[in-house]
């Protein structure tokens, strides 16, 4: 008997093949049998009627941060509701786990790092996680048998260091010892399944103390020994961030990653890969890394967004206004301080000449202040003012658009939400988005879901790239646009029999009406423990999610099922050759 029978749903299976008419059966978690619409004799437990609707195998995001969100929220939302049944963790270099037995205190260091580094709650990640682990193992069988979605995770480079390090990790090299000890734990964590290695340089990414985080003062041989490491392991992968991730590597960069995944044997994936028609020059660029690997033995892979993801901004909260050069220094001012130099001229020239700087990278594109769109206020004087853009606020008072901008943040005590709006959203650049896609070493993600939970929301990527294929843009057809959301991030990470809807093959499946696809406005929720917010936005219509075969959505509400696996290296993944 089969457990569920979906009929007559138009088949996209993820491979490419054109759509097709099927009656779908599952059992026992797997895709028990696919058959002309009408021709299953066999009985089953329960079914539905899906004429007019499309069946696709469950998306995979390759670049999230569910590792600590999964312990309070286990379906990973909205990443779930939006059609997401695998998930990629433990990217950027950052890890919960392994944590050194002899110094509990490294657990409050973790959260402190990861609360300023990936944006996560303080609070949400003191309460809501058990913090019962000490080795990559434990960790992950403290998720097993409890989450919704399937779920692979990279060991992070910061904890390896820390762990044998202690603080010295953060501004000091190993010593041949202490090497050896980071390579014996990173064996051990692959041993237990962990993915592979990810590892951050970026200049973004300090810890809890403001000091660059510990991976960012790793030499060269260190990341090539640890390279060499993945190389040891079945089913593993590299995953990497520098600074020129975010706008155009620099010739060692470059360099480095090529290194890493010849030495590896393994690809490397990186995140993320903004393109802008009014930068022609930085795809080229970015992609040169791909070209160069691949004479080199490697494979370098570039994450890119096939979405304008919203972002909310504060000159009051730590967003990516801080990372543009100079500014930091002003914005972790104290409130009262940080209004003052802001409202000082010549502060704020020096300000905007930094953010104009070819330093400032792609951060460029947000000092573009009378672009931004005022979101919530809280003062009286700012009455009126949601939903109005910067620059005409500005004509009416007189104003240049940052000053502007300031007297009315000013007015709420900075806690005044800021909204940009895209620079990059006209048709060139998203024609060069489709000619970019179409590169075999670009692949479709980063949404960074389970991070910077107030400041934006990537994870309904899919549905609204689904939504914009199938009734806006258009720029890739249905077939094509599953099968970048499926099979190709599953082929990237060598998942065994996911990604594609075919006999045998898990039975991981979203259905959905592609009259309703859609991904509503992100909006700011309270749901984290201690109340803390968070970004979310709406499912449109998806019918159904199954992982493994049990429905863990219907019509954008959770069942409260958790059949998700933790996906283990080389149990629940091949290994991917760069040849």
């Amino acid at each position: 008997m089969l457990d569920h029978l979906i009929r007559s749903a138009t088949v996209v299976d993820g491979t490419g093949a054109p759509a097709y008419l099927a009656d779908v059966g599952t059992r026992e978690g797997r895709i028990a049998l696919i058959a002309a619409p009408g021709t299953v004799a066999e009985e089953a437990r329960t079914s539905e009627d899906a004429s007019g609707l499309v069946l696709t195998p469950g998306f995979v995001d390759p670049h999230t941060h569910y590792d600590a969100q999964l312990f309070w929220d286990p379906f990973a939302t909205p990443s779930m509701n939006h059609g997401v049944t695998t998930v990629a963790g433990g990217n950027c270099g950052f890890t919960l786990a392994p944590l050194n037995p002899d110094r509990p205190e490294d657990a409050d260091y973790t959260r402190r790092m990861m609360s300023k580094v990936e944006g996560m709650s303080l609070v949400a990640l003191e309460e809501g996680a058990p913090w019962n682990w000490h080795t990559f193992g434990e960790y992950l069988d403290a998720l097993e048998g409890r989450i919704a979605v399937n779920a692979g995770f990279m060991v992070g480079h910061c904890a390896l260091r820390r762990y044998v390090m202690g603080p010295d990790a953060v501004g000091g090299r190993p010593t041949p010892g202490q090497l050896d000890d980071m390579l014996r734990l990173f064996h051990d964590a692959m041993d237990a399944g962990a993915w592979g290695l990810s590892t951050t340089q970026s200049s973004t990414h300090s810890d809890g103390d403001g000091r660059p985080v510990a991976s960012r003062h790793a030499g060269p041989a260190e990341l090539l020994a640890l390279s060499r490491a993945v190389a040891e392991h079945e089913g593993t992968q590299l995953e990497a961030i520098v600074a020129g991730c975010l706008d155009q590597f620099a010739d060692q960069e470059i360099d480095l990653f090529v290194d890493m995944t010849a030495a590896a044997g393994r690809p490397l994936n990186w995140n993320v890969l903004t393109i802008d028609a009014s930068v022609p020059e930085r795809v080229p660029r970015q992609l040169e890394a791909s070209e160069r690997a691949r004479k080199s033995g490697g494979r370098i892979v570039a994450l890119t967004m096939p979405i304008l993801t919203p972002m909310n901004m504060s000159l009051g909260t730590f967003c990516a206004l801080n990372l543009i050069p100079g500014w930091g220094e002003v914005l972790s001012l104290p409130v009262p301080e940080r209004i003052a130099k802001l409202r000082d001229a010549n502060v704020r020239a020096e300000m905007l000449r930094r953010a104009a700087s070819k330093e400032a990278g792609v951060f460029r594109r947000l000092a573009n202040f009378g672009r931004y769109v005022i979101g919530d206020t809280y003062s009286k004087e700012n009455e009126g003012l949601s939903g109005r853009v910067v620059k005409d606020i500005a004509a009416e008072r007189g104003q240049d658009a940052f000053h502007c901008l300031v007297e009315v943040c000013a007015n709420d005590a900075l806690r005044t939400v800021l909204w940009p709006m895209p620079t990059d959203n006209d048709p060139a650049s998203w024609e060069l988005r489709r000619q970019t896609w179409e590169h075999e070493d670009v692949l479709l993600g980063g949404s960074d879901a389970g991070a910077h939970l107030d400041r934006m929301c990537g994870a309904p990527y899919t549905t609204r790239f689904l939504g914009d294929c199938l009734r806006g843009r258009k720029l890739v057809g249905l077939e094509e646009a599953v099968k970048m959301l499926t099979d190709d991030p599953a082929q990237l990470f060598g998942l065994r029999q996911r990604g594609r809807v075919q006999e045998g093959w898990h039975a991981d499946l979203v259905l959905f009406d592609p009259e309703r696809i859609e991904a509503g406005p992100a909006t700011l929720v309270h749901d984290l423990p201690g109340d803390s917010p968070r970004l979310d936005a709406k499912a449109i219509g998806i019918v159904s999610v199954r992982v493994n075969g049990v429905e863990t959505i219907r019509d954008d509400e959770v069942t409260g099922a958790v059949p998700g696996t933790v996906l283990r290296s080389g149990r629940d993944t091949r290994t991917v050759s760069t040849k």
